[in-house]
């Protein structure tokens, strides 16, 4: 398992993962207001594969997401005044206000886009990789999806393509087993996915993403695969989905999957776990600190999205190319 270099790496990790935490919890609290103009897909339980596979990404790595994407742009930027004013649909967005959610973007730290539609940017990261080899670039490309992609043919069209030209591309399925209310079970013609991906030319590897630093080490050691013989890799990381598949609520009473105990809960909660790694070695104190900075980070970027403008008229057609 990953062991952080300094205290201040140790932090570090814990500031991204209570970043993506708290902010999640803030939608959930401003969301009945209605001001929040998007759908959104909350990240509550996959912090640690968020922070874990992006911590140690070489400078110049492209990212492409899908619509659960909170994470992984919270954890790539650390800022959150875009963030929020996209969410509440005002100019100083992310997108102007006009992507929302599912199109979180920032390409300035290598985040080229999420995407609403299942599977969708899985072949962009492809193309991304492709012009990375193509120009002779000593980059690498992560693509991350949900389990529910592994049943569309992009993803296997994808995967082919990137091992049949050796690209360096990351491949990182976040498996909570379900797609909507839909179990693995139901949807696939096969066990397990990484069984069928160990067919193709790529490096692979499956595990607990609610430990963050069991996540980091493994992609530490699929990036130093990747280097040693350039092929893509492949990821699955299990988490349990706490909230709905989409809104701010917990789902638990729908009957299609049983609520696990508060001890299960807790076993499973990525930001409790590295708490108690962290209480171990440091105090308390420096962890309230933190949580207390970051809390203050987020009221005051509510704030000011609130007082931002809406997108006007004039703005309809700008950033349109279709």
């Amino acid at each position: 398992m990953y062991q952080p270099k300094s205290e201040a790496e140790a932090l570090d990790i814990y500031r991204k993962l209570t970043l993506i935490r708290q902010c999640q919890e803030a939608i959930i609290r401003e969301y009945p207001s209605d001001e929040i103009k998007t759908p959104v897909h909350l990240a509550i339980g996959m912090e640690g594969i968020s922070v874990g596979v992006t911590h140690l990404l070489p400078k110049g790595t492209k990212v492409l997401d899908y619509y659960r994407n909170h994470g992984t742009y919270l954890a790539l930027t650390g800022e959150t005044d875009a963030y929020f004013a996209e969410l509440y649909g005002r100019t100083t967005g992310t997108s102007g206000g006009k992507a929302g959610s599912m199109y979180l973007a920032s390409p300035e730290h290598g985040m080229l886009s999420g995407s609403g539609i299942v599977a969708s940017t899985i072949p962009l990261a492809v193309g991304a990789a492709f012009a990375a080899k193509y120009r002779g670039e000593d980059t690498v490309t992560v693509a991350m999806f949900g389990d529910g992609a592994v049943e569309e043919g992009d993803f296997w069209e994808s995967l082919n393509l990137a091992c049949l030209h050796r690209l360096r591309l990351l491949f990182v399925c976040e498996d909570n087993g379900l797609a909507a209310q839909t179990h693995g079970v139901e949807r696939r013609g096969f066990p397990d996915i990484r069984e069928i991906v160990n067919g193709f030319n790529c490096h692979t590897f499956d595990g607990d993403g609610t430990n963050v630093l069991h996540v980091i080490e493994a992609v530490k050691l699929l990036l130093d695969d990747m280097q040693r013989r350039p092929q893509p890799a492949f990821a699955c990381f299990k988490w349990c989905r706490f909230n709905e598949h989409v809104g701010p609520n917990t789902d638990w009473d729908k009957g299609y999957r049983a609520m696990p105990s508060r001890e299960e809960q807790d076993a499973q909660d990525p930001v409790r776990n590295y708490e108690r790694w962290l209480l171990a070695r440091y105090t308390g104190k420096q962890i309230r600190r933190i949580h207390d900075e970051v809390h203050q980070q987020i009221e005051a970027s509510i704030v000011r999205a609130k007082a931002a403008p809406h997108p006007g008229a004039a703005e309809l057609y700008q950033g349109v190319f279709a």
